[in-house]
């Protein structure tokens, strides 16, 4: 595993045990993060954190990773996440498209498909 995937992944593992703190240190302090082609999502580690607590408290959020690509310092993982919705628990498909700089994440853009919920 070449560094910038070894990043990446430190980055999951964090975000499946909803660790802020280690969450954070993959990022760059004035990393974005933004809806693929479109919105800014979050800009920053103080927007990002506030982001993220509310997605930690979901009890049964976890993220698999189905895929993983790297060319240069660009890694896009394939993903499917297990979230809590108001609608009840489910999972949604997302990709993931980090660009790492300097070892951190400096932007991170994300393509999210429609939530199917468990019965």
């Amino acid at each position: 595993m070449n560094d910038y995937a070894a990043l990446i992944q430190r980055q999951l593992d964090a975000y499946n045990n909803k660790d802020i703190e280690a969450w954070l240190s993959t990022y760059a302090e004035d990393a974005q993060q933004f809806a693929l082609h479109g919105e800014c999502l979050a800009s920053g580690h103080e927007e990002m954190r506030k982001r993220m607590l509310v997605r930690f408290t979901e009890p049964d959020l976890h993220a698999r990773l189905l895929s993983r690509a790297v060319m240069e310092n660009i890694v896009v993982d394939h993903e499917v996440i297990t979230r809590n919705f108001p609608e009840g628990k489910g999972e949604i498909e997302m990709l993931c498209v980090y660009e790492v700089k300097n070892g951190l994440i400096k932007t991170a853009s994300f393509a999210v498909g429609q939530p199917k919920y468990m019965v």
